[in-house]
Order: C-alpha cells, then sequence, then structure tokens
C-alpha cells in the first residue's frame, strides 16, 4: 500500500516493501471515515497530517543501516497465540514463572511458561469498558506485595464516559475479584484517542500513571503544557496511603509538585501527548518513556532515576523540533534522547524495556523498542542514552507484525505483543 489514507483521528502510513501492512489499521480508518465504529484497530493511530518524506539533517532519526547492535542479532521465537487484541504482557514478582496479558476487550489472561493460554480468564471487566480503536483495558500493574496481599492496578476508558480509570483490585485463588475493585482515578476525556494506558510500579513502590493529552489533534484543551491538568502527564501516586477529603491515595512528599501550588500534587512529568508504554530499567532505576507523536515525529524520552518534574515538550515541541511554531521557546524543555519520522511506513512509537536478563548478556543494557505500523524494532545503549542526553539507535529487526507492546517476565527477559493475537519472545544470537 502505498500513500497516505487519512482521516480525523487516525491513518495509514505508507508500508515498506515486504512489511504487511496491518488489517487493523485500515479497518480503524475505514470506520472513522464512515462515521462508523471499528470492532479491530491499532491502540494508537496518529494524526491525520501526512507523513515527512525525510529526516532533517542533524535529527535523532535512527541510521537503519545494520540489523545489529555489537555482536548481537535480534531475533523472534513464538511464545503464545490466540489471545484476542492483546495490548501489554507482564509479570506478578510472585515467583509463579506466570505471564499475563491484557486483552484490549476487557480480560486479562494467564499464560503458562510452557506458553500455553489458560481457558478461564484471570479478570474480567469487559462491561466496564468501552473498547476499539485507542479505547479498552490498557494496563496492568501488580503491587510489590502482590505475593502477600493480591493487590494488582488496571488502567482502562470506562463504559459510558469514556474516563480515563486506574482501579485496585484484589485476587485470591489464582484470579482477580471483580467485585473488589476500588477506582483510585476517573479522569474525564473528552476524545476517544490519546488515553495513554501504562500503569506501572517504580522501584521507589508509587504508581505511576501515564495519560494522553484527551484526544483530538494539536492537544486543542492545551492539556500537555498545562500544569493543573491530569492529561498529558506521568503521574506519581502512593496507593498504600490514603489523601485528604478521603481521597483513595496519598501523594508523596517527593512529589515534585506535591504541595500543589505549582501543579496538580499528583503530578511527576508535564509536557506528554501520549505515553503509551513506559518502563522502569530494574538495575538503575531510569525511566523510558515512548511518546506517541502527531504527524511527523515519534519519541523515546529518557530520566534518571528520581528526576521528576521535567517537562518532555508537549505540544510546545513535537519530538525534536518545533510544533505549533517555527523558533519556539525550549528553555526549560527536556528533548528526547531519540526519535524518528514516518517514513517507512512507522506511524507510533512502541517504547520497551533495557534489557537486563541473563541468557544474552551481550545483549545487557540494550534500550529496545519499535513501532506499531511498520514492525521496526531498534536498540540503543541505555547507558550512553543518559550519559550524554542523545543516542544513536540501530535497527535490530524488520517484522511484520502489529507490534503493540514489550514486555518482561521475572528473570528480565523481553517479549513483543502482536495485536494479532500473539506473544513472540526476543532472542539474541
Amino acid at each position: 500500500m502505498v500513500g497516505a489514507i487519512c482521516c480525523d483521528t487516525a491513518r495509514v502510513s505508507r508500508t515498506r516493501p515486504g512489511l504487511r501492512a496491518a488489517p487493523a489499521l485500515l479497518a480503524l480508518v475505514l470506520a472513522a471515515c464512515a462515521g462508523g465504529r471499528a470492532t479491530s484497530a491499532p491502540i494508537m493511530p496518529t494524526s491525520s497530517a501526512p507523513p515527512s518524506a525525510a529526516s532533517p539533517t542533524g535529527t535523532l532519526a535512527p541510521s537503519g543501516s545494520s540489523p545489529s547492535a555489537g555482536s548481537v542479532s535480534l531475533g523472534l521465537e513464538p511464545f503464545a497465540d490466540g489471545l484476542a487484541d492483546p495490548v501489554f504482557v507482564t509479570h506478578a514478582g510472585d515467583g509463579s514463572g506466570l505471564l499475563y496479558v491484557v486483552e484490549r476487550g476487557g480480560t486479562i489472561r494467564i499464560i503458562e511458561s510452557d506458553g500455553s493460554v489458560r481457558p478461564d480468564p484471570f479478570l474480567d471487566i469487559s462491561e466496564r469498558v468501552v473498547a476499539g480503536g485507542e479505547q479498552g483495558l490498557l494496563g496492568l500493574a501488580f503491587h510489590p506485595a502482590y505475593r502477600d496481599d493480591g493487590r494488582f492496578y488496571v488502567m482502562y476508558t470506562a463504559a459510558g464516559d469514556g474516563a480515563n480509570t486506574v482501579s485496585e483490585f484484589t485476587a485470591s485463588g489464582g484470579a482477580g475479584d471483580p467485585a473488589s475493585e476500588r477506582v483510585l482515578l476517573s479522569i474525564a476525556d473528552f476524545a476517544g484517542n490519546h488515553n495513554g494506558g501504562m500503569v506501572a510500579f517504580g522501584p521507589d513502590g508509587h504508581l505511576y500513571v501515564g495519560t494522553g493529552d484527551g484526544g483530538g489533534g494539536g492537544d486543542p484543551e492545551e492539556n500537555g503544557q498545562d500544569p493543573f491538568a491530569l492529561l498529558g502527564k506521568i503521574l506519581r501516586i502512593d496507593v498504600d496511603g490514603t489523601g485528604s477529603e478521603g481521597s483513595p491515595y496519598a501523594i508523596p512528599a517527593d512529589n515534585p509538585f506535591s504541595d500543589g501550588s505549582r501543579a496538580a500534587p499528583e503530578v511527576w512529568a508535564i509536557g506528554m501527548r501520549n505515553p503509551w508504554r513506559f518502563s522502569f530499567d530494574r538495575e538503575t532505576g531510569d525511566l523510558w518513556i515512548g511518546d506517541v507523536g502527531q504527524g511527523r515525529w515519534e519519541e523515546i524520552d529518557a530520566e534518571p532515576a528520581g528526576a521528576g518534574g521535567r517537562n518532555y515538550g508537549w505540544d510546545t515541541m513535537e519530538g525534536p523540533d518545533c510544533f505549533e511554531e517555527e523558533g519556539c521557546d525550549t528553555a526549560g524543555l527536556t528533548l528526547p534522547v531519540a526519535a524518528y519520522t514516518h517514513d517507512e511506513g512507522s506511524c507510533t512509537v512502541i517504547g520497551g524495556h533495557v534489557y537486563r536478563g541473563a541468557r544474552y548478556p551481550d545483549a545487557t543494557g540494550t534500550y529496545v523498542y519499535g513501532d506499531f505500523c511498520s514492525g521496526l524494532v531498534w536498540g540503543l545503549d541505555a547507558a550512553a542514552a543518559m550519559a550524554a542526553g542523545t543516542a544513536e539507535p540501530v535497527l535490530l529487526l524488520e517484522e511484520g507484525m502489529s507490534l503493540s507492546a514489550f514486555g518482561e517476565d521475572e528473570e528480565g527477559e523481553l517479549y513483543a505483543v502482536d495485536l494479532g493475537g500473539r506473544i513472540l519472545r526476543l532472542v539474541w544470537e
């Protein structure tokens, strides 16, 4: 497929020869143009702006000139199949060896260590979730004390009003109890796209929440740069405490805006467009964010452990460029360590993980990320990127899949999630 089909909230990118066009992406575009609702669609369509023809000189676009990084090359091996719109995979940290897969329609499935999928869901809240396009059950995080108390947390778009919802559930007898739901955050939203969806516990034991700017194109409500809006942010809350006036969570005392005078006290980072996937380096505690772009740039942001209060630029910036005007004021903004354009069929960055497993020591310290539309996967030297503030990514893999997420097992081995229903294990050779 050559060229672009554009609508208000979705587009089909040019597809590089040899890579299949994701059928889910086309389904969303056709439904959006017709005013209907797609039953199968990508998690993160980009804006209607056409892709740029080339990257400007001196940008952080990956070279794509080599299929390997250092002495290793990346491959994928099948692990599990038969899932329905999987958008995330993770582990519970309880020593069980199980993986948990989030299905966009509102269910969580358990995968055994041999790759078999249990027939009964771990959790089913499909009646509470509006799903399709960028909406649905989007994120999952297990409490550090899950082995003892069974608590876990999800993020979803709520049926009825589409609010971005973060809830706590409790598991017993090997399954989550739908009746145990305790809503922590319900953030009103005005559009169906840019919902973020990632929740993860940091090494500090607090829950981090990624929220999109609310949707539309160009951040119409200016949420990204509004410090008091909970949309367009990374939030950080203490789920083990209670706040004032009956709040179901506490504000960590060391949050950068904890007193609420300069920003909402929950805010950890400002200036996000759609931080669909982020992760913590399990060795250093550094935070890596894949922030989905508008019409031209996709970006990776890197934050040293504990460095809250940063402004990542949206919608003053998109990637390394000014967004709304030339010569914008970049003072006080943190620019991405890596970025790429929508050339070669790319459209939506999928943030990944720094590899810290034991099976492939030559790959240790490589941050792996990819793109939903093109299926391209890149790697960069995490330590060098943190030290220099920029990085030169290397193309590791060119695979025809609808990449929706990466995930780690308890041992630090990495997996790729294909929205078409597969979980694939990353292997280095």
